[in-house]
């Protein structure tokens, strides 16, 4: 923060009704100490960072949020579509879902060029295994090629968090899988910066149950 404590509420309005409303008094921010607790909503609050005449005090960055998750009719897959390096966004229509094969999808968090780039290489792989063994390749052992690629260039700065989603004959099936080499089965994931907000809609609204 370039600003002070006092500096910050200094530049708030003390007789600004959403204010009042919170905390019930009206707070004199010109004093060193508050005699009452803040109590704004952290949400409501926020849009006070965003106001065009206050100098830039907090900085917050939009980044990528990618999920997926297993329910009774198989999987959904939800990403959004920006492309952007900080404050630097240079595309709204990236396509962070990838398409494996017919029946298998991964998705982009991290580094776009080594998402891109390695998952088409697990497209291959997985190429390669149907005519070898002239069947189509689970979801399991597709995740576990993509984990075991990816660990060999452990520390070499790849920089990924993706998911692989797909149908095979044991039903659906999701895994994790990060440039690390490590990969986690689950009914549900979210990845990228956004993931922690949207892990809290997930928590308070998924169920396996769902209808289409």
């Amino acid at each position: 923060f370039r600003m002070s404590r006092l500096d910050f509420f200094n530049q708030l309005n003390p007789a600004d009704p959403l204010l009042q409303e919170r905390t019930g008094h009206v707070a004199d921010f010109t004093e060193n100490a508050l005699s009452i607790p803040m109590s704004v909503a952290s949400t409501e609050l926020l849009h006070e960072f965003d106001r065009a005449d206050l100098p830039e005090y907090a900085k917050f960055e939009h980044g990528t949020t990618t999920l997926a998750f297993i329910f009774q009719g198989g999987v959904i897959v939800a990403v959004d579509s920006r492309a952007s390096m900080g404050s630097y966004i240079s595309s709204q229509t990236v396509k962070k879902v990838i398409e494996i094969n017919e029946y298998l999808l991964g998705t982009m968090a991290g580094g776009a060029a080594d998402c891109a780039f390695w998952e088409r290489h697990l497209g291959e792989q997985c190429r390669l295994y149907e005519l070898r063994n002239k069947e189509r390749v689970s979801v399991a052992a597709a995740s576990k090629m993509l984990a075991n690629t990816l660990y060999q260039y452990k520390g070499m700065g790849l920089s990924m968090g993706t998911m692989v989603a797909g149908w095979d004959k044991s039903g659906p099936g999701l895994y994790y899988v990060d440039n690390d080499g490590t990969r986690l089965k689950g009914n549900l994931f979210s990845v990228g910066s956004g993931s922690t907000f949207a892990y809290g809609v997930l928590d308070s609204g998924y169920r396996y149950d769902l209808t289409e």
